[in-house]
């Protein structure tokens, strides 16, 4: 059996993308901070699944919490087969607004921790000519939405590139950009959420199910909904300035994921 890596495992589309792929008989690796609902969901898993279903508390805001997450990838002995860097977070407030403390620590949880994990997994990888990343991005990376959306894009434009230098290697690399999701995800940011019409929410385990299609044809890039897909052809189409304006009024206070 082939062993799947999941950040950010406990809910949302990191426990979408757990319960998926222990379904399909992987056994799963499972990352969060929290370790009482680490070994939950990893009893959970094994019970229904048959899978083993392993725990690792890390908290990818410290270097202490990436540098436990690179060693596990970096086993020869247990080798990972399919990393998902799902951990992320978003921040209520617009630029200024927010702590610099708190915009420092997404840069280290978007950024830092899927370089760094991101170069663990692959090199593990490489040596067995096999073996995928998914790096969880958002639609926020096509449109000005403060740091965010920077840290998005980044995830985009980094995945890509490491997708097109890994070519002939026999890894795929693949950005996942959702919209809004059903998840935990703006109650933990403070954020409200209520003006986000019901056409635009989507269910995480329908995310997870076209991004796996989409890793299974090659791509590395995936906005996993025809809505969406409409909705970013649009936004290429849109002058700058208005995307701004809408962003300022909209994207900051409640960020899609």
């Amino acid at each position: 059996m082939t062993t799947a890596l999941i950040t950010g495992a406990t809910a949302g589309i990191g426990a979408a993308f757990a319960r998926r792929l222990a379904r399909d008989g992987h056994h799963v690796v499972l990352v969060a901070r929290d370790e009482e609902r680490l070994w939950q969901q990893a009893t959970e898993l094994h019970d229904q699944h048959g899978v083993e279903a392993s725990v690792l508390r890390a908290d990818l805001a410290t270097d202490e919490g990436i540098s436990a997450v690179e060693s596990r990838l970096e086993d020869r002995d247990h080798p990972v087969d399919l990393l998902i860097n799902n951990a992320g977070f978003g921040n209520k407030g617009t630029f200024l607004d927010v702590p610099m403390a708190d915009e420092l620590t997404m840069l280290k949880v978007h950024c830092e921790a899927v370089l760094r994990l991101t170069a663990a997994g692959t090199k593990s990888m490489r040596t067995r000519g096999r073996g995928g990343v998914v790096n969880v991005a958002s639609v926020a990376a096509f449109v000005p939405r403060g740091t965010y959306g920077a840290s998005k894009a980044w995830v985009v434009q980094f995945t890509q590139g490491a997708a097109k230098d890994l070519a002939g290697s026999g890894l795929r690399l693949m950005a996942l950009c959702p919209g809004f999701v059903r998840t935990e995800f703006h109650e933990r940011a403070g954020m409200d959420a209520g003006n986000v019409p019901g056409w635009m929410w989507l269910n995480a385990d329908a995310v997870v199910d076209a991004a796996m299609k989409d890793l299974a044809r090659g791509k590395t890039l995936s906005v996993p909904d025809p809505r969406y897909k409409a909705l970013m052809g649009a936004v290429n189409l849109l002058p700058r300035s208005l995307l701004s304006r809408a962003s300022s009024t909209t994207g900051r206070r409640y960020g899609p994921r």
